[in-house]
């Protein structure tokens, strides 16, 4: 499995990320299916889903990994604190990680996802940001990794 964010990339350079790694599903594990921004009109939902579809790429959207509209509003508060926006965050707040977790991560039944993995193949957990530490995604791959030995390859823009 390997994860990717939106962040860095153009839907040219995405879909090659994608297709470089031997993706064939795409578990989409944001809330608002939507990225501000003109130069990021190809990540919203529907153009995104034609894309992989052109591409054969699976798509599922698994709403239930997404952070709510009130963690997200935790994590914005502590960007403020630290200066940093979205997309120059480097890393989670301790707070967000910890309710993340327990909120969401604890509650989530990440067997059926795993059980229906591909056999050839890759899956990619996507969100937004770029770098994987900035992102519930290293949560889920990490929450993966220890409870169903998963191997995760976090991709990154070039």
């Amino acid at each position: 499995m390997v994860t990717i964010g939106v962040y860095g990339f153009d839907g040219e350079s995405f879909l090659h990320r994608l297709r470089h790694a031997d993706v064939c599903l795409l578990l989409d594990v944001r809330q608002r299916r939507g990225v501000r921004g003109s130069e990021y009109a190809w990540a919203n939902s529907r153009r995104l889903q034609a894309a992989l579809a052109q591409a054969r790429i699976a798509y599922e959207h698994h709403p239930e990994l997404a952070p709510t509209t009130e963690l997200r509003q935790l994590q914005y508060a502590e960007d403020d604190r630290q200066g940093v926006g979205k997309r120059s965050r480097r890393a989670l707040a301790a707070e967000y990680t910890r309710r993340y977790t327990t909120e969401i991560l604890d509650r989530a039944d990440l067997t059926p996802i795993v059980s229906a993995l591909p056999s050839g193949g890759t899956a990619a957990l996507l969100c937004v940001e770029r770098d994987p530490e900035a992102c519930h995604r290293s949560l889920i791959a990490r929450r993966l990794t220890e409870r169903h030995r998963l191997t995760i390859e976090h991709l990154r823009a070039l």
